[in-house]
């Protein structure tokens, strides 16, 4: 079993946001997910990031893989930076 963090899409017809999710990669986009880690609107005035960078980190050191948009958000809050550095070292 693989497992991605991506972006689960929620809201009306062109007013979306996402959550970030952990999913098993055999789940559809919107399906079944693990965990919760924040929410992400890039509708609002300044896109809205909400994340638990603490459970991010920690399945990141699980093996969880990101999906490129979840690296840009990560890399947005910080969190890439702390995981990368903890790899090197």
């Amino acid at each position: 079993m693989s497992v991605k963090i991506r972006l689960a899409r929620g809201g009306a017809k062109k007013k979306p946001f996402y959550q970030i999710v952990v999913a098993d990669e055999r789940c559809p986009r919107d399906g079944r997910y693990i965990e919760n880690l924040g929410k992400y609107n890039p509708r609002a005035e300044k896109d809205k990031i909400t994340l638990n960078g603490e459970r991010a980190l920690s399945w990141l050191n699980k093996g969880a893989q990101p999906s490129e948009a979840v690296v840009k958000l990560l890399r947005q809050e910080g969190v890439w930076s702390t995981f990368k550095g903890e790899k090197q070292a």
